[in-house]
């Protein structure tokens, strides 16, 4: 009995080292499906404002049902600190999905994936700053993360300012005509501004990450701080739909496909992702939680390729190896000082 007993202790001990792995995957995986829904629905003229207000009440219903379900003995209290971080939380929210709607809507799906994963180089410069990574100049470990995160940089300009010759395309005469035809067509100016738009994203995502990490250590409710954040994210973004896009044929859900994205969107993303990266920040930290973002960015690629008949372009590739190679880099790094200690 005791050896069954320790062997069904390992098997636990197992699949708790490994739940947050599986979590940050299966969080990339439905990543990567938000960029295709989101784009479409974009391109056929849903207006980003009322996308965000949509999935963000949606996202909120959810979270606030399990909050019911699973969370309604937690006795965490509030403080007017807690409350202020929360009310941040939700503005970067909604400015972060506003400037990434924004940037995809002037760029690709495949092109603003790839951008995504400054977002753990980000993390990694933030957290530095706020004491929550070591960084030793002397030690090879610092120096490969400091590398990577140059690298990533690197990367996500040439991405920018470099697009290329066309590499690879499922529809070279179709996507050809429309891109310079129809409404996907993307002039210079607007691509760069565009990527601008992304970057300004991935910033946003990792001041967010960060606030959530020292957050959930005051607040331990996972579900109910994903709820409040969707309640000030929802109530933000409902002003600012007010202000910029008051008309009505915007706020009307056509019923066909474009209405996936802000179901997809608020019960997916904003609801479930957001719950589960509260719980792999929890338990690892802000800089691990961004970690598995090249896995959606190779997802994407290949959804775009057979989906929306998008091409993948030098400047790209070449782009998306150098951030994907500098991210990886960091987590060496991150990887030999935990051997160390």
């Amino acid at each position: 009995m005791e050896i069954m007993e320790e062997e069904e202790e390992r098997k636990e001990t197992k699949f708790e080292r490994s739940k947050p792995y599986i979590l940050c995957v299966f969080n990339s995986l439905i990543g990567a499906a938000s960029n295709i829904v989101s784009k479409f629905s974009l391109d056929e003229g849903m207006s980003r404002y009322v996308l965000i207000v949509y999935a963000s009440a949606l996202g909120t219903l959810v979270t606030a049902l399990l909050v019911l379900l699973f969370e309604r003995k937690n006795e965490s209290k509030i403080s007017g600190a807690i409350c202020l971080n929360i009310f941040i939380l939700g503005v970067l929210r909604t400015l972060g999905r506003v400037t990434w709607f924004a940037g995809l809507e002037y760029t690709s799906a495949t092109f603003s994936a790839s951008i995504t994963n400054l977002i753990p180089s980000m993390t990694f410069i933030l957290a530095v700053i706020f004491r929550m990574e070591k960084l030793e100049i002397g030690k090879l470990s610092s120096r490969a993360k400091i590398g990577g995160t140059i690298i990533a940089f690197g990367g996500a300009t040439l991405m920018t300012l470099y697009k290329g010759k066309s590499v690879i395309s499922f529809h070279k005469a179709l996507h050809h005509s429309h891109h310079q035809n129809g409404k996907n067509f993307v002039p210079e100016k607007n691509f760069i501004v565009g990527s601008l738009l992304i970057a300004l994203q991935c910033l946003s995502a990792a001041v967010s990450v960060i606030l959530q990490a020292r957050l959930i250590k005051k607040y331990p409710a996972p579900m109910r701080l994903t709820t409040l954040i969707g309640v000030f994210g929802t109530l933000t973004s409902a002003i600012l739909a007010a202000i910029i896009d008051h008309k009505a044929s915007s706020w009307r859900l056509p019923l066909d496909f474009t209405l996936i994205a802000p179901l997809y969107n608020g019960i997916v993303i904003f609801g479930i992702a957001g719950y589960l990266q509260t719980l792999v920040v929890r338990k690892k930290g802000p800089v691990f939680s961004t970690s598995f973002r090249p896995l959606s960015t190779l997802l994407v690629a290949i959804l775009g390729l057979l989906l929306l008949g998008e091409a993948l372009r030098l400047g790209e590739i070449l782009g998306a190896a150098l951030i994907i190679t500098g991210l990886y880099a960091i987590l060496w790094g991150k990887e030999a000082e935990k051997k160390k200690n």
